[in-house]
């Protein structure tokens, strides 16, 4: 089926036969393996499992930090299947998010009574917390810190509608721009960075938000199927009385001119996702931070005025995801990359749409300080 979707895109074709030949996967050597406890391996197999893109760009990590973000990511997963686990009760689920960071260090601590996909990393929670137990204390107090703070604001919006912008932007901060601040602070503690893209946290925040917002808008559909509602009511009253009502198809219109303003909300981070980018200099982090962004910008392409986001999923083919992956690998790239997709935004800009002038003004913005960087090439572009 990768292959049917991108028939039409020759390039795609061939950079998806490479990735099905193992040609771009990250490869961990049989030395490094065998080093490996059982636990770890396990860590490895459950990361493989939950998040193909992630687990590419994590394994593809300088040795030194790759197995403490590995270890990271399936603490933050286990963390967001509480929370996405809509069968768990508010009463058990809140004290739950509060205190999850303290079942990092209680050797049994596990739950099996969730019902979601990920339910593994929490059935098998000792094995991960054994694995964090290994690290060492620096990575330990960076991993239990975020983990305690996204769970107090997990936990604060469990109840709490995203009623302004503002919630909105602070919602994202706690489940996704505290981790951009984390890992941003690792990486140059551990002398992989410079200081400033530890210390310049607007940035790194920014990095979160963009990721998190773009997965929002994506999941309007699916989070409405399973009760959860994180679009922010300041835009989403404008154009209905209840968010469920935009999937009714006599709202359509109202409802595609909502997303069209959501999405105009996510592109002014585009400016410092780039600058954020733009300074980073070891190539396996710049790697695993632009890959998730340049995926983020195409898929926001994807969803702008695009009627599909209320009635299934959204996403790019997993071709175009590979090319994607095997182009980002520098700045000038990225900024190439990022012209051309805001270029689609634009040409689906219709001035009949309520926030067309804003949309214009801020993807002119995005286009001057990115078309330098263009080159002959063309990326694939999302729909044939």
């Amino acid at each position: 089926m990768d292959f049917l979707w991108s028939l039409f895109h020759p390039e795609e074709i061939y950079h998806l036969l490479r990735f099905k030949m193992g040609a771009y996967r990250p490869a961990v050597s049989q030395q490094e393996q065998d080093s490996m406890s059982d636990s770890l391996q396990t860590c490895y197999k459950y990361l493989n499992e939950i998040s193909r893109s992630f687990a590419d760009v994590i394994q593809a990590l300088d040795q030194k930090i790759r197995d403490a973000i590995c270890v990271f990511y399936l603490v933050l997963r286990a963390l967001g299947t509480v929370e996405d686990d809509m069968t768990i009760s508010l009463e058990t689920k809140s004290p739950m998010l509060h205190n999850f960071h303290t079942n990092l260090y209680q050797m049994d601590w596990r739950f099996t009574e969730s019902n979601e996909r990920d339910r593994q990393v929490l059935e098998d929670f000792p094995t991960i917390s054994q694995e964090f137990r290994n690290l060492p204390a620096v990575y330990q107090e960076v991993i239990a810190d975020t983990c305690q703070k996204m769970g107090v604001g997990m936990a604060q919006f469990l109840e709490k509608r995203v009623e302004s912008l503002q919630d909105w932007d602070r919602y994202c901060y706690c489940v996704s721009g505290l981790v951009g601040n984390s890992l941003s602070w690792l990486f140059s503690t551990m002398g992989l960075e410079d200081d400033i893209v530890g210390v310049d946290t607007k940035l790194s925040n920014a990095m979160g938000l963009f990721l998190q917002k773009v997965s929002i808008i994506r999941d309007y559909l699916g989070d409405q199927l399973q009760g959860r509602e994180f679009w922010p009511r300041e835009v989403w009253s404008k154009y209905c009385n209840k968010l469920s009502d935009l999937a009714k198809s006599e709202n359509i219109v109202p409802a595609v001119q909502c997303l069209n303003e959501l999405v105009t909300n996510v592109l002014p981070h585009i400016p410092d996702v780039l600058l954020y980018l733009s300074r980073l200099r070891n190539q396996s982090v710049f790697n695993f931070c632009a890959i998730p962004q340049v995926t983020a910008v195409a898929t926001l392409a994807a969803c702008y005025n695009n009627r599909q986001v209320f009635k299934g999923v959204v996403k790019i083919r997993r071709g175009q995801a590979v090319t994607l992956m095997v182009k980002a690998t520098n700045i000038h790239a990225v900024r190439a990359i990022v012209y051309q997709y805001v270029n689609e935004i634009d040409r689906k800009i219709s001035m009949r749409d309520p926030s067309a002038e804003r949309t214009k003004s801020i993807v002119s913005t995005i286009q001057k300080r990115t078309v330098s960087s263009v080159s002959p090439h063309r990326y694939s572009p999302v729909y044939p």
